[in-house]
């Protein structure tokens, strides 16, 4: 690797299918020439607070995360150094306390959904994706997803969707796709738009690892 590295940030609502195209970004160019760097890693750790309280708190706020560390950790990376991610915990809304070592690697992803809505971590970005997908179906997902991952209940990824989830992709998730160089309806889905992105990312990699 001889210049810079290339970042890549991939946003869209919750269950929209992010990680889909991350993984198949992932497989098509090389897991050894990647490393993922996820927002939810960087959740607050309220072990502070009862158990009660914690779940209670509203996780799609950007007040929620410690974005600016995130930053600091994607500059490293960026600059061609080694960083020690955090590791959260999203039963218990807790950080681990031994962070995870990752070394540079020719090509960054910033996952999340609100990556695009930070001005900080989009200065960063060289490719800017929306993922974009219909309420309905980010919903089931996420409800899927909560429930088998995080150990939540029903009634509970229902009460979370409506009190902040909901209103916090309107205010926050929804306004950032106007930063996004490409939208991708129907995520991994559209393998057109992804074989555009994918050739577009061959294309920026051959420049940065052949100097």
């Amino acid at each position: 690797m001889t210049s810079r590295p290339l970042c890549i940030g991939i946003a869209g609502g919750t269950g929209s299918g992010k990680t889909t195209v991350a993984t198949e970004v992932v497989r098509r160019v090389g897991e050894d020439r990647i490393v993922m760097l996820t927002h939810d890693r960087y959740y607050l750790d309220l072990s502070h607070l009862p158990l009660t309280q914690r779940h209670q708190r509203n996780f799609d706020h950007p007040n929620a995360l410690e974005t600016a560390r995130m930053v600091e950790d994607l500059r490293r990376l960026l600059d061609g150094k080694a960083a020690d991610l955090p590791v959260y915990d999203y039963t218990r809304h807790v950080r681990l306390p031994e962070p995870e070592r990752v070394e540079p690697r020719p090509v960054v992803i910033v996952e999340g959904i609100l990556v695009l809505a930070e001005p900080a971590l989009r200065e960063l970005m060289d490719i800017k994706l929306f993922v974009d997908t219909d309420a309905d179906l980010r919903f089931i997902r996420r409800l899927d997803r909560d429930i088998a991952e995080r150990g939540r209940t029903v009634e509970s990824v229902v009460a979370q969707y409506l009190d902040s989830v909901r209103p916090m992709h309107l205010e926050f998730v929804e306004p950032s796709k106007r930063w996004a160089d490409v939208i991708i309806p129907e995520g991994g889905f559209n393998s057109v738009a992804l074989d555009l992105v994918i050739s577009r990312i061959f294309q920026m990699l051959g420049r940065i690892e052949g100097g």
